[in-house]
């Protein structure tokens, strides 16, 4: 079931007594609080897990929503250069802070993040306290394929996972793993992340077990309610999870542990020959690239493997779409007046730029050349001639292509230029023609379309990771491949746009060169060009993992992943100063910025440790 009965969500949300997502995960409502009359049933615990899912979505409907957004924007593609903050210069300091780099250990926005995604695990745990006390009435219940009770606690354990693995990703491993029982015996846990020698305490394992858990206990489909994550979709975690263990962290965060590469590979072989979505459909990739981001289109292509459902629902257009609605629409242009936040960088739409054999420039090159598009003054200018990879345009808004069917863009849709470069996010933003069917009307940014949390895609680019990590770095081109071969199957066409949502097809002398399938595709919208890997640049281990980085860089762009691979590849620093050195030339706000090759982990926000009493310790990059 996709939309999720907001009615039924708050009736939950209200019986559990549940904290709002602007507070503390130490200062939380007792589970006491609960309804026991109320919640203990199957309709009642039913009601809670539904509530649990649509957090994963967006948290609670206050300001601070996109802080702790699990489309990660904020630390995946700002902190990892894919994206400028946007908005003005002056808007929101501690977002600024960590988009150059001027990373402190009272930065809000991280205990933020900290405090919503721990949050998110009390929920779990609550609810499992919750279904033990009817344990014997829920397991007499048949599941899908087992019991309820077995089934519900799976999922509970793939949510904790899932939840405490964001913390992980951003803070390091060492940090505090609580489960149902330390919720039960104490409102506020107070457990530590060191032992009693000082050393700290990974909790790698410890997510593991709980993903090892879901894998062996959820279903491989659900009959109904598709929503929920099944047993690939926990095995694809687990084997995410192993490979960011797996991977060097520069030899910190009780990582490294190289020999967990067999074990992700065969799992993702698994998943691979036999995985399926929650709807029984094998995982494939989607026919284009287009139709992932394009809602009615979106959510069961095949190539969905953990989806967060979305919905419309009334005007709301904040607490029904992955990073709140009029927060990354542009400025003005679209239909209602948005904030202007998530604005791609220079850097990654000249990512995008190819030889003339359709792929990407892997020495940098591209940043030697001009910018895509330029600003002067009062106006921005494209050049359209360029050959770039056509998902650039899907990506990335640009000046002088469509964008939808809003029109063309003008700096009227920037707050500030100068401040925020000239190009827009694309891919969680509605249509116009969307407006009332996937689209609240008063906010391009509010979306049904699902968010892809991880997509077949991913496991594809995770597979051949693994392969070159194995020994197998000639045979990780076949995968790679795969998804370039996919690009060339879509492209922006020429369009004439006389009215939001009237887009009629023009002719134009742009093509898109697909030399995939060997042909010469018309009317483009600028000049796109796509071609696949040979054997050359598969001729080593080093030669193949730079595909393979540059690769995932383009395929995932703008969706939250790169500051977190480059982190765990222990190539932060060296990639992010190649970043900026590119950047400055057009944005001031990068002058003075440097990054820190050591940060490969965020600091535990201070004001934890502080409420913690000296049971929480920094991480060892910020102690």
């Amino acid at each position: 079931m996709k939309k999720i009965a907001s009615s039924i969500v708050l009736l939950a949300a209200l019986s559990m007594g549940l904290p709002s997502c602007s507070g503390d995960f130490l200062n939380v409502t007792p589970a006491g609080s609960v309804n026991s009359e109320t919640l203990s049933t199957q309709d009642g615990v039913e009601m809670v897990l539904t509530d649990i899912y649509a957090k994963l979505l967006c948290r609670d409907n206050d300001d601070s929503y996109f802080r702790s957004t699990l489309s990660n924007y904020v630390y995946g593609d700002i902190m990892g250069g894919e994206a400028n903050k946007g908005s003005s210069s002056s808007d929101q300091p501690p977002f600024t802070n960590l988009e150059t780099y001027l990373i402190t250990t009272d930065n809000t926005y991280l205990q933020t993040k900290w405090s919503h995604m721990y949050d998110g695990v009390y929920r779990v745990n609550n609810l499992m306290n919750l279904a033990a006390g009817i344990k014997d009435q829920l397991s007499a219940i048949q599941g899908e394929q087992k019991d309820y009770y077995t089934e519900l606690i799976a999922q509970c354990r793939f949510l904790r996972a899932l939840y405490t693995f964001e913390v992980v990703k951003l803070f390091g491993a060492a940090v505090p793993y609580v489960d149902e029982v330390a919720e039960a015996a104490s409102v506020n846990p107070m457990i530590s992340n060191v032992d009693d020698s000082g050393n700290y305490i990974y909790i790698w394992d410890k997510i593991e077990a709980d993903l090892q858990y879901a894998v062996d206990n959820l279903p491989e489909k659900w009959s109904t309610d598709y929503s929920k994550a099944n047993k690939w979709a926990a095995d694809a975690l687990l084997a995410k999870v192993e490979m960011f263990q797996a991977s060097p962290y520069n030899g910190g965060n009780g990582a490294g542990k190289t020999e967990l590469w067999k074990d992700v590979r065969t799992r993702l072989e698994d998943i691979i020959a036999n995985g399926t979505d929650s709807q029984g459909n094998k995982y494939k990739l989607a026919d284009n690239y287009e139709e992932l981001y394009t809602a009615g289109e979106s959510d069961w292509t095949g190539e969905s493997v953990f989806d967060m459902q979305a919905s419309i629902d009334g005007t709301e257009t904040n607490s029904n779409t992955i990073d709140g609605g009029p927060h990354i629409a542009p400025r003005a242009g679209t239909g209602n007046n948005g904030w202007g936040f998530y604005l791609p960088s220079y850097e990654m739409a000249n990512s995008f730029i190819v030889d003339d054999k359709g792929l990407p420039l892997l020495d940098k090159s591209y940043q030697q050349k001009p910018t895509l598009s330029t600003i002067n003054g009062n106006n921005v200018s494209t050049d359209l001639t360029v050959y770039t990879d056509p998902r650039l345009d899907f990506a990335i808004g640009r000046f002088d292509i469509p964008y939808y069917d809003y029109g063309f863009p003008t700096t009227e849709w920037i707050r500030e230029p100068a401040n925020d470069g000239p190009y827009f996010n694309k891919k969680n933003i509605g249509k116009f023609s969307d407006a009332g069917t996937y689209r609240v009307s008063t906010s391009a940014g509010s979306t049904a379309k699902n968010f892809h949390y991880i997509r077949f895609a991913d496991v594809l680019l995770w597979y051949a990771e693994a392969l070159i990590e194995t020994g197998d770095y000639k045979a990780a081109m076949e995968p790679i491949n795969e998804v370039r071969a996919r690009a060339a199957n879509a492209y922006v066409h020429a369009a004439e746009i006389p009215t939001m949502g009237t887009v009629d097809e023009i002719a134009s002398n742009y093509v898109l060169d697909d030399l995939v399938n060997g042909k010469t595709d018309k009317n483009a919208a600028a000049n796109y060009r796509i071609g696949l890997y040979t054997a050359d640049q598969f001729s080593s281990a080093d030669k193949a993992m730079q595909a393979l980085r540059f690769e995932r860089k383009l395929e995932m762009s703008l969706e939250g992943h790169q500051w977190y691979d480059l982190a765990r590849w222990g190539i932060v620093g060296e990639e992010l100063t190649s970043y900026l050195n590119f950047e400055k030339k057009y944005l001031l706000k990068f002058a003075t910025s440097s990054y820190n090759a050591n940060w490969v982990m965020m600091p535990i926000p201070q004001t934890e440790i502080n409420v913690m009493q000296g049971v929480l310790h920094q991480n060892e990059v910020w102690k």
